[in-house]
């Protein structure tokens, strides 16, 4: 070894030719990836392209079936993430991997506290915890419950436990998807500061603004295959898409503007399918007023935090409201819960697939049965014959891979296993879909192929309500759009093609009177 100091740019990561098979599918074949100190290095490519394979790969999870992986310049063979995290490669996952139960300095020092003999220093520890806390300018007190602190500040925990195994390489995957714009700049000043200091930084993320603004360097995978690796500022967006997903972002404007067309032509304004009046819950969002009709999408906007979900709870049995009434077709109602919701063929795809989604012990045939089962009975079992027509129809319609329904669904990338969930409901053949944040963490093929089975729903006479942090997609679907601001309803705007970022901005951002 070299007496020499590594330098900005030297690799410090280097995989080669990395191929693993899992039975019946090649996840990843002949990948190569190269981490250089002092950059950042954005991993790109649909779900199911194999980043999360390649990730994992270098964390110690998967185990490489041929290839290999060197870290400074030593060949390395991980078969557990420990090996990894002692050569320098700590991971900071979209859902924070820690003990939101215990303190911050417990999580930080976790495996390293300060010890005098057999027993640990808690004084010493929370010091120390707090050192690396500075480190990255996060002022809480290091004996404060995790739990009792924001998504933002839990990752830049992680980040500082990562801080105290002296990391080379962070690995951050999806770590914005549930942050607002204040708290991604503030993870931005951490990840950049942390890169100047030399460290090598894998960056997965869906925005493609984010990646832009952030990355230096980025590989593209498609298909489990290495397409190859681009300067940042080299690469048209354009030509980034077309890479990730194999036709050009021409076709991709044009998927939207077909969605967008076929919306627009099909709005009956009989009576309303569904209508709320005055309803709210105290401490979830403020009384408003909504009428939902058949064929048409109404998209929720507003920042993180603005009552966009509460609001649509109260709508689909999720939540009561504390004042205000409902009716389906002009006739009171009251949903009690989702499931008398979806006896009335009402469904609601929440915003965390993870939690409330899927299940990833049960299989793809099962997990798409679940909400059809439960609307039906326990004791009305779904007659096999006429489960294996369903299961194969949306497993066809949707493009779910891979297509086997066998499969457990814990095993499937993001986008697949939210094509699962949206196949569960549309099996019970819902009058009114609610659908919250149905793309986030996906790719944007996925994001394109879901944006299109929205919009022919809606053409095919269903009521659609549509929840995305990402404005453009609002914009792109709905005709008409519900704004929201600190749990309150300020507006509704009718959205005929023209209307724009900064209209809806702007009406956020206005401080008149809010609207019921």
């Amino acid at each position: 070894m070299s007496d020499t100091p590594p330098r900005a740019g030297d690799a410090v990561v280097r995989m080669t030719g990395i191929t693993i098979t899992f039975p019946g599918v090649k996840a990843l074949d002949g990948v190569d990836l190269v981490l250089r100190r002092g950059e950042v290095h954005a991993l790109m490519g649909e779900n199911g392209a194999g980043k999360s394979t390649l990730i994992k790969a270098l964390t110690g999870v998967n185990r490489v079936d041929h290839g290999g992986i060197a870290v400074e310049g030593r060949e390395l063979r991980f078969t557990d993430p420990s090996q990894a995290q002692a050569a320098g490669i700590s991971t900071v996952y979209q859902e924070v991997n820690l003990c939101t139960n215990l303190t911050v300095a417990e999580n930080v020092m976790l495996g390293h506290e300060v010890r005098r003999g057999p027993f640990i220093d808690w004084r010493a520890t929370r010091r120390e915890a707090r050192r690396y806390l500075q480190r990255l300018n996060l002022d809480i007190d290091p004996r404060s419950q995790l739990s009792a602190h924001s998504i933002a500040v839990q990752q830049l925990c992680a980040i500082a436990r990562a801080l105290v195994v002296d990391t080379k390489v962070l690995v951050l995957d999806e770590p914005t998807s549930s942050l607002d714009k204040a708290e991604v700049a503030e993870l931005f000043r951490v990840v950049r500061q942390l890169r100047d200091s030399g460290v090598a930084i894998l960056f997965v993320s869906h925005f493609l603004d984010q990646v832009y603004e952030l990355s230096d360097r980025m590989t593209v995978l498609r298909n489990g295959r290495f397409v190859g690796e681009f300067k940042t500022a080299q690469l048209p967006r354009r030509e980034l898409i077309s890479h990730m997903i194999g036709r050009s972002g021409e076709a991709l404007a044009g998927i939207g503007e077909h969605a967008r067309t076929s919306i627009t032509r099909h709005s009956p304004r009989e009576t309303p399918l569904l209508t709320g009046i005055g309803i709210g819950r105290r401490g979830g969002v403020e009384p408003f007023d909504i009428s939902l009709y058949p064929g048409e999408i109404v998209g929720f906007a507003g920042l993180l935090g603005s009552g966009r979900t509460e609001a649509v709870r109260l709508l689909t049995g999720a939540d009561r409201p504390d004042e205000g009434a409902l009716e389906i077709q002009g006739s009171p109602v009251r949903l009690a819960t989702p499931l008398a919701a979806l006896r009335r063929h009402i469904a609601l795809s929440t915003e965390d697939r993870k939690k409330e989604g899927i299940i990833g012990d049960l299989t793809v045939r099962e997990n798409m049965a679940l909400a059809l089962q439960a609307s039906r009975g326990t004791w009305r079992r779904i007659p096999k014959r006429e489960l294996d027509e369903i299961v194969q129809k949306y497993l066809v319609a949707l493009n779910i891979n891979p297509p086997n329904p066998n499969a457990l669904i814990r095993n499937l990338s993001g986008g697949n296993q939210q094509k699962v969930l949206l196949a569960r409901w549309l099996a019970t053949s819902p009058r009114l879909l609610v659908l919250d944040e149905p793309t986030r963490g996906i790719d944007i093929g996925a994001k394109t192929e879901i944006q299109r089975l929205v919009a022919e729903l809606a053409a095919d006479g269903m009521s659609v309500v549509f929840i995305s942090s990402e404005l453009e997609e609002v914009l792109r679907l709905s005709q008409r759009i519900v704004i929201m601001r600190d749990r309150h309803k300020i507006d509704e705007i009718a959205n005929d093609g023209s209307l724009s970022t900064d209209d809806v901005l702007e009406t956020i951002a206005n401080t008149g009177v809010k609207a019921s």
